[in-house]
């Protein structure tokens, strides 16, 4: 009886094999890539807005300061998005005709907020609390970027879930102190520059970071304070008790960020891992 098929056919299905297997490999890693590309992420890209309004000529060129503007960064779990009346404020005295301007004043007349069009926009299943990052030392540059230098506000970083894990996992490499929160230029710790702190005894009902003090000149001898006047403070009515000891010096973000994780009281890795931190 003749063979149905050629002896060849077995070296096809093998070949077809292996060629299926490679097609659903790369399919794979497109797909990979392309959920982390800018076309997903919109990572870069300038969003038209009905006001082109510009970080770096506020920010860097006025010397506005974050909170003028995103009043509720330090106090809700929200920046927000400045009111016209903000916009007013300066915008009824200077550039009053600017054609540029025209949504601002209308919206001014009229009462109707302008529809801006949000760059860090997260997904609706994500709960990101403001608050609690940047009273534990997060910068708004290390989300943000280097705002200060953006004529035209665009998403520095991905924004993904990966990201936001992949700091958490290791908060202590973009720890700061609380004093540089917005400060746009500051640079990590280094043997050229470095870092003195100093932890204070944690008060009920202050913030744990508030404990830390931080500063880039060397404070020498001081910080420290003579034990009477530490008794006379803690025993002052209605005073706040303050226990200066020794201040520490770091050459390391690495080491630095340990410092502060402690000292701020971070939630471990495992904590700051779990779905429940994030998705309610």
């Amino acid at each position: 009886m003749a063979q149905i098929f050629d002896r060849s056919s077995n070296a096809l299905a093998r070949a077809s094999l292996i060629l299926t297997g490679l097609i659903v490999i790369a399919l794979g890693v497109t797909l990979n890539e392309l959920q982390r590309s800018p076309w997903v992420t919109r990572q870069g890209q300038r969003a038209d807005q009905p006001v082109p309004f510009s970080h770096k000529h506020h920010v860097e060129g006025l010397g506005l300061q974050c909170q003028y503007c995103h009043v509720s960064v330090e106090k809700s779990s929200y920046a927000g998005i400045p009111p016209t009346r903000t916009c007013m404020n300066c915008h009824s005295q200077i550039w009053t005709n600017a054609a540029l301007l025209e949504p601002v004043r209308h919206s001014w007349a009229t009462g109707e907020s302008i529809v801006w069009t949000r760059v860090h926009d997260l997904p609706d299943f994500v709960y990101f609390n403001h608050e609690i990052h940047v009273n534990k030392g997060i910068g708004c540059e290390t989300c943000h970027g280097q705002v200060n230098e953006m004529p035209i506000m665009y998403e520095q970083n991905t924004l993904q879930m990966e990201w936001c894990l992949n700091c958490h996992r290791h908060p202590e490499e973009n720890l700061r102190p609380t004093s540089e929160i917005y400060n746009m230029d500051w640079k990590k710790p280094s043997d050229l520059n470095p870092v003195w702190c100093t932890a204070t005894q944690v008060q009920r009902g202050v913030p744990t970071a508030e404990s830390v003090s931080c500063t880039t000149t060397d404070p020498g001898k001081q910080m420290l304070m003579p034990a009477a006047l530490q008794l006379s403070l803690s025993n002052a009515p209605g005073g706040r008790a303050v226990f200066a000891t020794t201040s520490a010096k770091f050459t390391s973000q690495e080491a630095l960020g340990g410092f502060l994780a402690e000292h701020y009281h971070i939630r471990s890795a495992r904590e700051l891992s779990s779905c429940e931190v994030c998705h309610r």
